[in-house]
């Protein structure tokens, strides 16, 4: 029997088939990447020469994976990324912070010793109507400049063997974009006393999103394997918001976006949600996600050996392989090992599993313990 190619494995988990061994994934998206840091400090350990490497994420400072450290780790997914909205680089007059603003309006900043930008400036804070989310200046969702040379590069992958996806959005999703549009405070005060006004902005986030969509579909044909929409609905100890307020609020629009997507493209959904979202699962499933990232393992709720009892005939798990607030960058390669084994046992049998840490491998994390979690990916990801 011929090997499978890694798009073949991918693509038989995701199936819900088991392939020959668990698929990998670092780097395809922006939230299963590696910080610009421990992919420099990753390549040294290996003592692989740099591959003109780039950064993919600005705000996160994430790396775009040097092709011959994915190829050493066998990879199976590639991810290609949209070309903006552009952030211009500021510099601030004040400690000389370095600063971001993208096209919606957000300013974000890094400060001296940070690792990553934050959010500082909301655009839309404060007393607002409808007429003030129309007047801001929103960027232009069919600007080709978005997905130019994402066709070629995407068939590239797959004349290579690689499972492709759409690895990062014109935004974030439109329920925690529009929080970061309003103000994190405002947007959750909206939603309990005024939530029409937190309704139109997720609305005017959801029409961009199809109108880039749109864009998109048109510029390719059946290049990318799937696309992702990364909107967290948990929090470490609970969900942001009641099921109750996500129903009447928040899933009538997904069903409008995912609806969308799934009618336009032949390929998977990825929904990206951190925190703790397990009584969501079921709704998630009901507007069509096929692909869940990540299983945040710490979090409340979140134990890989129910959800994928309750949940993995419906959908597929990407990530969950190992936590990366604590194991990861603290643990040790024993304890690191430990951890992967329990979440490939738990998470692997039937198919419906694509490795991945729980979230970006952050500076942090030692690359011995990165060497550790892929020497054990080996050791028991094989079916």
């Amino acid at each position: 029997m011929k090997p499978l190619t890694s798009r073949q494995r991918v693509l038989r988990a995701l199936e819900h088939r088991e392939p020959d061994k668990v698929p990998f994934d670092l780097g395809a998206t922006v939230v299963t990447g590696i910080h610009t840091i421990a992919h420099k400090n990753l390549l040294s350990f290996w003592g692989i020469k740099e591959d003109q490497s780039i950064i993919v994420d600005k705000v996160q400072q994430l790396a775009g994976p040097s092709e011959s450290l994915l190829r050493r780790l066998h990879v199976d997914a590639r991810g290609v990324f949209v070309q903006g909205p552009q952030d211009k680089i500021q510099q601030t007059t004040k400690n000389g912070d370095k600063c971001l603003v993208n096209d919606f309006g957000i300013m974000l900043r890094m400060s001296k010793g940070s690792l990553c930008y934050d959010d500082i400036v909301a655009p839309l804070v404060g007393e607002i109507d409808k007429e003030d989310i129309n007047r801001h200046g929103w960027p232009d969702p069919r600007d080709p400049h978005l997905v130019q040379g994402i066709r070629n590069k995407a068939r590239n992958f797959q004349k290579q063997g690689y499972f492709t996806v759409l690895g990062n959005n014109i935004c974030g999703g439109f329920f925690t974009f529009a929080a970061r549009m309003r103000g994190f405070s405002d947007f959750f005060t909206d939603l309990a006393g005024y939530p029409q006004r937190a309704c139109w902005i997720m609305d005017r986030l959801i029409d961009i999103k199809i109108q880039f969509y749109e864009t998109l579909f048109e510029a390719i044909d059946d290049e990318i394997d799937a696309v992702i929409e990364a909107d967290d609905f948990g929090t470490q100890r609970g969900p942001f918001i009641s099921r109750a307020m996500y129903k009447r609020y928040i899933k009538p629009r997904q069903n409008k976006l995912f609806s969308f997507i799934k009618k336009h493209f032949s390929g998977y959904l990825i929904l990206h949600s951190c925190g703790s979202v397990g009584e969501f699962i079921p709704d998630f499933i009901e507007v069509g996600v096929d692909i869940l990232n990540p299983i945040q393992v710490s979090a409340v709720g979140m134990d890989t050996k129910r959800l994928k009892k309750e949940f993995g005939e419906d959908i597929v798990f990407w990530g969950g392989g190992i936590d990366t607030q604590y194991v990861l960058p603290k643990g040790t390669p024993m304890e690191v090992q430990d951890e992967v084994k329990k979440r490939v046992e738990e998470l692997a049998p039937g198919g419906g599993f694509i490795f991945a840490p729980v979230h970006n491998i952050q500076a942090d994390v030692p690359p011995i313990n990165v060497e550790a979690m892929w020497l054990a990916l080996q050791d028991y990801g094989r079916y």
